[in-house]
């Protein structure tokens, strides 16, 4: 019998569990620069359900969290738009952490370092159940995307560029 593997607590688990959220756990082998095909092959999921965490920032470097299908790129261009501003861009990665208080490749929207807007990418809401980052490199949570929604208050968008 395989032993079970022992997941420990992340700021990201300790938010849900606090906000009395019932989630799944799923850690899985991470690869470096691998992204969501990897998490969702080695889950077994389609990547249309493992959704990214990303932190982006506006003109005037105010960062902002969007979340988006691992199979789908965000049309900044869009975005900004929907959300009034004039220019949205990613943030590099040493930004992107010290933002969210999580490494890139790690980041969850929940038990940021500091509370920032949540944008969701509308699409997402459809699906029974998404996988998102759990606060650390090879661990998704899985959970309803209504309770995304409420929780983190995120805005629903809709920006998503299908990359295939």
């Amino acid at each position: 019998m395989a032993k079970k593997e022992h997941i420990s607590e992340t700021p990201a688990t300790a938010w849900l569990r606090k906000h009395a959220v019932a989630f799944g756990k799923h850690p899985y082998a991470y690869e470096d620069k691998g992204g969501t095909s990897v998490s969702a092959r080695e889950l077994d999921v389609d990547e249309h359900a493992v959704v990214k965490t990303l932190v982006m920032e506006d003109e005037g470097a105010k960062p902002l969290i969007v979340l988006m299908h691992g199979d789908c790129k965000v049309s900044t261009k869009e975005l900004a738009r929907q959300i009034g501003c004039k220019k949205i861009e990613p943030c590099k990665p040493e930004v992107a952490t010290r933002h969210s208080g999580f490494l890139v490749g790690g980041t969850s929207p929940f038990g940021t370092k500091k509370t920032l807007p949540v944008y969701i990418e509308r699409s997402i809401l459809d699906l029974p159940i998404i996988y998102i980052n759990g606060g650390r490199r090879g661990y998704l949570v899985s959970l309803a995307p209504q309770d995304v929604l409420q929780l983190l208050q995120a805005t629903p968008v809709t920006v998503a560029l299908h990359e295939r």
